[in-house]
């Protein structure tokens, strides 16, 4: 099995290349961006211009900004950071029937010490679960695609209702760093397919969908924009973990975006067991590239379960439970022929393979330059 020189990215990675110093494309691209957004000095001034024109821009509205909160580490201190700034953020939340109690009260806790609005966004659970289900009968990898759709739906839909025109995001690509699209990739055009081909008829009313023409609607005509202030602001997850529980009274859950049980089953149990994607080689590279860990703590971490036995097999059955399905129905989901994004239809190819024409669209539609821009060119 070879391994980048710099990281843990591995040959089980699609699209996965060695230079002559033994170094993946997943690293060097990890690199250009770290070289695109620098932190420090540079980061700070950055990001202080982009809060003066959400201050700006915001100034005769009750909010000048959405931010979705999870319960989990990230979205939690955005709330803290939106406030120091002197942001007046709305948090909204997602319930898509999976938040562990954990999360709740996490989220609770934050908005509740920092007097802070709070929005939850109910998608009716019939609907939620008819999606997750259709995902899996579509035998996918990422099966929790529809609450991924959802969640950025769900925040331009609010953000044009109250007026609001930055839409704050914890995304952070020096710890989490860029996912290959065999893995994760999913767009609204996927979604309806999948879910009409494998899904139980179910209409949906109350899950937000998001095309890309209403992406570009919502950026260029509405003019919302998408901000990720990790990409500029110097930020340690474990160093800011410590600050939550001494601040907040936050609580950890656990693994990274185990604040949701279904994702957390899509991670540790699903992508692992069925497809042999461990998704952590990933956001572990990318957090020896930015330093907060060396390389061999990072192979000793991976080299870790993802949980005991038992705790996944009572998650399994949690979940299970949950969707409305038996043990003999799973398993034979469970064991059918592994499918990839390619296999279904979608709007990747019109996109990608026209990025030169739509690049221009994209980097209007957020405030920075998306990974997945100059993944396309040096991950094929």
């Amino acid at each position: 099995m070879r391994i980048c020189a710099k990281g843990i990215w591995d040959e089980t990675i699609p699209g996965i290349k060695f230079d002559e110093e033994g170094v993946s494309n997943f690293c060097r691209l990890q690199e250009k961006m770290m070289a695109d957004y620098p932190r420090g000095e540079t980061g700070a001034k950055d990001w202080a211009e982009i809060v003066s024109k959400i201050k700006a821009v915001g100034k005769n509205h009750r909010y000048d900004c959405i931010i979705g909160v999870s319960g989990g580490v990230d979205s939690s201190y955005l709330l803290h950071m939106a406030k120091e700034y002197g942001l007046r953020p709305l948090a909204v939340n997602l319930d898509n029937g999976f938040n562990s109690e954990i999360a709740v009260q996490n989220i609770y806790k934050v908005t509740s010490k920092l007097n802070i609005d709070l929005e939850t966004y109910v998608i009716d659970y019939e609907e939620i679960k008819d999606l997750m289900l259709s995902y899996m009968k579509a035998s996918l990898p990422w099966i929790d695609a529809p609450t991924d759709n959802a969640i950025k739906a769900a925040m331009y839909k609010i953000a044009q209702k109250e007026g609001i025109k930055y839409i704050i995001r914890g995304n952070d690509f020096r710890s989490e760093g860029k996912q290959p699209k065999e893995w994760t990739f999913s767009d609204n055009k996927q979604l309806k397919y999948v879910h009409k081909k494998f899904g139980s008829g179910i209409r949906l009313k109350t899950y937000p969908e998001l095309p890309f023409i209403k992406l570009v609607y919502f950026g260029l005509v509405k003019k919302i924009k998408d901000v990720r202030p990790f990409y500029y602001i110097d930020y340690n997850k474990q160093d800011t973990k410590k600050f939550l529980i001494d601040t907040y009274g936050w609580q950890d859950y656990g693994g990274h975006h185990h604040e949701n049980l279904f994702t957390k089953f899509a991670m540790a149990y699903w992508l692992p067991k069925k497809f042999g994607i461990d998704k952590r080689k990933i956001n572990l590279s990318a957090q020896v590239l930015s330093g907060v860990m060396t390389r061999d703590e990072a192979l000793k971490a991976v080299a870790q379960p993802f949980d005991t036995p038992e705790n996944l097999q009572n998650l399994k059955t949690y979940v299970i439970k949950k969707l409305g399905i038996d043990e003999n129905t799973f398993d034979g989901i469970f064991k059918s022929e592994n499918k990839f994004f390619t296999d279904y239809p979608s709007d990747y190819r019109l996109i990608f393979a026209n990025i030169k024409y739509f690049k221009w669209i994209i980097t209007r539609v957020y405030s920075f330059k998306p990974m997945s821009i100059d993944s396309n060119e040096m991950i094929k």
